[in-house]
């Protein structure tokens, strides 16, 4: 199986536009067309090296890899921003987290659900296999972001040290067994329930071929979140034009990031795979967690401006909804357009009120 030859040219294509708009407070009009190109060049790229990857190692792990290799990535850039953005970048870790985790169990869910719904018409999924997950995702969002806007240890919506390093311990542990779970314990809980994708019958790549697509997969999401990088100075711009909230170019930024795994659980909700879009959505979701909490937990060490973690009254409220229609969605077992529709409403209020609050 060779590799097209566009998705071998596409990841230093796009890292060399990265580096041409790299550290520039404004992109002109050229070089914003072209990063935005690049950008959208890199998302195909990295979910066809994903595709690749996942037909040679086999669910859930194909899916695990991306969502993993997304999240350190994104993690880095968060600690970066943190590191040189002082006070200003108080509320970066919890705006990044809270949208991820928007984006991923409403809007990607939601998007899979009605794509794959409208083709199929019903999908099937294994309910005591997203149920699980998504529980851990509530676990998890409520001890990282929902528990520091009431604890008393600490100024404000924030967590004290030893508080901090328990959320971070807690968060790691809990991805570890979920990870643990779904790629060995129990991983036929996490395979599609209904498969009859023609792709899975055609050859394996080589070894060699999915060690190239791997590492070309990490070229590829490290242009993706360097360009969503570069173009953010456009979007604080246009969003101040606009005269809506900064947090919003969070959203949008991780909207971008996203990207990779938002294409990759359509194409895979198209296919009649939805088990595999739920591992997507919800396996992001997780890491986001999983991984950022703990790494923060760590950086504080040395970082010096305030780090607020705690949620306001409008997430919470949101987060309430996203957790109550998330059960009710993966209990059954069974997902169609009137799901779908539903978590693409409630997504829909989430960005509504972030341009709006």
């Amino acid at each position: 199986m060779a590799l097209p030859r566009w998705s071998l040219a596409v990841p230093p294509l796009s890292v060399l536009i990265l580096a041409f708009g790299w550290g520039r407070a404004e992109l002109g009009p050229v070089l914003l067309p072209l990063v935005c190109l690049g950008l959208g060049a890199a998302v195909v790229a990295a979910v066809h090296h994903a595709e690749v990857v996942a037909h040679r190692v086999g669910e859930p792990f194909g899916t695990l890899i991306l969502a993993i290799a997304v999240t350190v990535i994104e993690v880095a850039l968060i600690v970066t921003l943190m590191t040189s953005g002082g006070d200003k970048a108080a509320t970066l870790a919890r705006d990044t987290v809270f949208a991820a985790i928007m984006i991923t169990c409403n809007g990607i869910v939601g998007l899979a659900l009605l794509v794959g719904s409208l083709r199929h018409r019903v999908q099937e999924f294994r309910a005591h296999a997203s149920g699980g997950a998504f529980a851990v995702v509530l676990a998890l969002v409520t001890l990282s972001l929902v528990l520091p806007t009431f604890t008393t240890s600490s100024q404000g919506p924030t967590f004290s040290g030893a508080q901090l390093a328990f959320a971070g311990v807690a968060s790691l542990v809990m991805y570890a067994v979920f990870v643990f779970v779904q790629t060995l314990r129990h991983r036929d809980y996490f395979l599609p329930k209904v498969d009859t994708t023609p792709d899975d019958h055609a050859e394996a790549p080589t070894t060699r071929t999915a060690l190239t697509s791997l590492g070309l997969l990490l070229v590829c999401l490290i242009a993706v979140v360097g360009l969503a990088k570069t173009v953010s100075p456009t979007l604080e711009s246009a969003v101040a034009a606009a005269g809506a909230p900064l947090s919003l170019v969070g959203v949008l930024i991780a909207l971008l990031v996203l990207m990779p795994e938002t294409v990759a659980a359509v194409r895979a909700a198209l296919r009649n795979r939805l088990q595999v879009s739920l591992n997507l959505a919800l396996g992001s979701a997780l890491a986001s967690i999983g991984l950022t909490i703990p790494v923060i937990a760590v950086a504080s060490i040395w970082l010096t401006g305030p780090l607020v973690l705690g949620l306001g009254g409008k997430e919470l409220v949101l987060l309430a909804l996203t957790g109550a229609v998330g059960t009710l969605t993966l209990v059954s077992g069974r997902a169609t357009v009137l799901q779908g529709a539903v978590h693409l409403m409630v997504f829909s209020a989430f960005l509504f009120l972030a341009v709006t609050p």
